[in-house]
């Protein structure tokens, strides 16, 4: 959509501002003709390599109709329903039940789904998870989706170089400098803010919604959210800022409500997802 569009422009233009004032203020002219140096590379690696960004963080390897037939079946099956063209598929061996989309645009996409989502969701089930992610390719939103997560990523992995600048740091000091403690302290929660502003929780109630029409079936993702649910509270994975940033493309939020998780945390409350799936069923 032209909307998701403008949204990633002013996405990266915004990153793009910061990265320079940061170059401007530690070292002048030359800091920032360095810094528009690193933008531009940024930014270009973000759109091209945002899949292979969020694959990677989830060790996610391709599969086919081979090692997944009935994946691959199901996926080939919606995408023809819905006049799409067939997304690259993979699974990720982590035993914690998720699925996400990702990549430019619908000719580029990837839908990655856990070990422990193909385990524990029945046939139903699992149609309904590819359902609501091949939504969010069909409306575009996995470009603003995968940019934002690339991109904080990369403001991420900032954030920890800057414990090594050493600005403000006393000469007999082997520590960390002042300034660089703080912008080590400011650009974790940058980051986050990047992916919060950039992707709306009403996208996946929309996603929910357009999934279950192409589906036809609003009970079989709710009951496969629920198991979602359980199984993520169960096991949590681990809060590590690359998984952290590509948490905003799953189904549901993999972490615990607590530190990290909760600061990326993009995810409407699943209660309420499958409150308004029933209500698509027609039950109350």
């Amino acid at each position: 959509m032209r909307f998701n569009g403008v949204r990633t422009a002013a996405l990266i233009g915004a990153l793009s501002a910061l990265m320079l004032a940061v170059g401007w203020t530690f070292g002048g002219g030359a800091g920032l003709a360095a810094a528009l140096a690193i933008a531009l590379a940024v930014n270009g690696a973000a759109y091209v390599f945002s899949d292979r960004i969020a694959l990677r963080s989830m060790r996610a390897h391709p599969v086919g109709e081979v090692e997944a037939p009935v994946l691959y079946r199901l996926v080939r099956e919606l995408a023809t329903a819905s006049r799409q063209p067939m997304p690259r598929l993979y699974v990720s061996e982590t035993r914690q039940p998720n699925a996400f989309a990702t990549g430019r645009n619908p000719r580029n996409a990837a839908v990655c789904c856990t070990r422990g989502i193909l385990h524990i969701l029945d046939e139903r089930e699992l149609r309904a998870v590819i359902g609501h992610e091949l939504s969010h390719v069909n409306n575009r939103d996995i470009l603003i989706s995968s940019v934002a997560a690339a991109i904080a990523t990369v403001i991420t992995y900032l954030s920890h170089l800057a414990i090594f600048l050493p600005i403000g740091r006393a000469d007999d000091d082997d520590g960390p400098g002042v300034l660089g403690a703080l912008l080590m302290l400011v650009l974790g929660p940058v980051a986050a803010a990047v992916v919060q502003m950039a992707i709306s929780r009403t996208r996946e109630f929309a996603a929910d919604a357009a999934g279950a029409r192409l589906t036809g079936d609003p009970l079989a993702l709710a009951s496969a959210l629920r198991k979602i649910e359980a199984g993520t509270r169960a096991m949590p994975l681990p809060q590590d800022p690359e998984l952290a940033t590509t948490s905003a493309l799953m189904i549901a939020n993999p972490f615990q409500g607590l530190g990290i998780g909760r600061l990326f945390s993009t995810h409407p409350p699943t209660a309420e997802r499958i409150a308004r799936l029933e209500r698509m069923a027609g039950r109350h």
